[in-house]
């Protein structure tokens, strides 16, 4: 397949670069310019081809896109919330599968082991994980429970020193390629908790999932335990409950708020360089008044949502963000992406569906994130119970 240049130029209409320390964009910059040097040359290819570039892993590590808020002594970048989301922006303005990659090893991998995990659990995994040495994946989603996690069947049984555990997760990012998976299973008494499942134990097996029309250059899999005989002292010994993934998807469901901004503002960087190149009766089609309407709504979206996700780190960083903000944050970035991305398939009309331009791909990857981590619609209901005090859940 031939490669067409990146010529990506990041849209800043309302100067919010302004907002950012000099550190903060510099990290941008240097994870704008991976991007474009290793992962735009490739991941049309990747796409088509349904393969994840698994070199990208060391690559990842070594740029500090894994676990960047981890601090520095266990491997980490020791850095604030939004250097990380500027990270998982421009990750995602590359492909959703890559940002997807580095999300699930920072939130739902690394965090949990950090927040949860004993200094010897801490010491053993962080380092590897966040180098790349090691890949890890998160273990919520199973065949029969999705938007309800708390009825999970992955269970587990005492065994002296050991536990067994019996069960099965679906949909999971990075299973296929991982050494690690940070898996949430219920206990004899049905409370739930973490273990730290590692390749190769007996019993515990990674088949990928095929056929997927969306995020084809991730890797995704199942993760299955047959008596799997685990030590005790690979479960987490900082949380019980369904606190400890409900913690990590926070995490996670903030780095998408960033993330799908960067597909939203490929799309439409890509949408106007077209507009402005491609002449229809007689002159670009950018003159034509449904053109700019289109190209009006993305900027203004894209700005609105630049300027809430600042805010949004801002009080992450202060310790003072609340889950039903970074809900709002990933369902509002997640609907505005998505429509950014039709929008400016339809721009670019026959063309929009094709390898040469990175539209199509990001369209369908993002019908995976507006699912994944709550789907568009549980986001709605988290915010309709914050403003009413009502459960609409149940």
């Amino acid at each position: 397949m031939s490669v067409k240049a990146d010529l990506f130029q990041s849209p800043d209409y309302f100067a919010v670069d302004a907002l950012f320390t000099e550190e903060h964009r510099m990290i941008r910059d240097a994870v704008r310019a991976y991007v474009k040097k290793e992962i735009s040359p490739i991941i049309e290819t990747c796409a088509q081809e349904a393969a994840f570039p698994e070199h990208i892993v060391k690559q990842l590590g070594a740029l500090g896109c894994f676990g960047p808020t981890v601090p520095v002594q266990y491997g980490g970048g020791g850095l604030d919330y939004i250097s990380y989301g500027l990270m998982m922006q421009e990750l995602e303005r590359g492909d959703s599968g890559v940002r997807s990659t580095a999300s699930v090893q920072g939130s739902l991998v690394m965090f949990p082991i950090l927040a949860y995990g004993s200094e010897e659990q801490k010491m053993k995994y962080l380092p590897r994980l966040a180098s790349g040495e090691w890949l890890g994946c998160f273990g919520l989603t199973e065949p029969d429970h999705g938007s309800d996690p708390s009825s999970m069947a992955t269970r587990y049984v005492e065994d002296g020193d050991h536990i067994i555990l019996n069960g099965a997760k679906m949909w999971i990012s990075n299973a296929p390629f991982s050494q690690v998976a940070v898996v949430w299973a219920k206990d004899p008494s049905g409370i739930v908790h973490g273990v730290i499942v590692e390749r190769g134990m007996e019993g515990f097996s990674t088949p990928t999932t095929h056929n997927k029309w969306s995020l084809r250059a991730s890797a995704t899999g199942e993760l299955v335990f047959d008596n799997v005989r685990i030590p005790k002292t690979n479960i987490l010994p900082g949380v019980t409950g369904m606190k400890g993934p409900l913690s990590c998807l926070n995490k996670a469901r903030y780095g998408i708020a960033w993330g799908v901004i960067g597909a939203a503002m490929d799309c439409y960087d890509t949408a106007l360089r077209y507009a402005k190149e491609r002449i229809q009766f007689e002159k670009p089609i950018a003159a034509f008044q449904l053109q700019q309407k289109k190209l009006a709504e993305m900027i203004t979206e894209i700005t609105k949502a630049q300027l809430l996700n600042w805010r949004l780190g801002v009080l992450m960083n202060e310790g003072k963000a609340s889950p039903q903000q970074v809900s709002m944050a990933k369902r509002n970035s997640c609907a505005i992406a998505t429509q950014i991305c039709r929008d400016a398939r339809q721009i670019l009309g026959g063309m929009g569906i094709t390898g040469e331009y990175p539209v199509m791909r990001h369209m369908m990857n993002l019908e995976s994130v507006i699912t994944y981590e709550g789907t568009h619609d549980i986001h709605l209901l988290i915010t309709g119970m914050d403003i009413t005090g009502i459960n609409a859940f149940k």
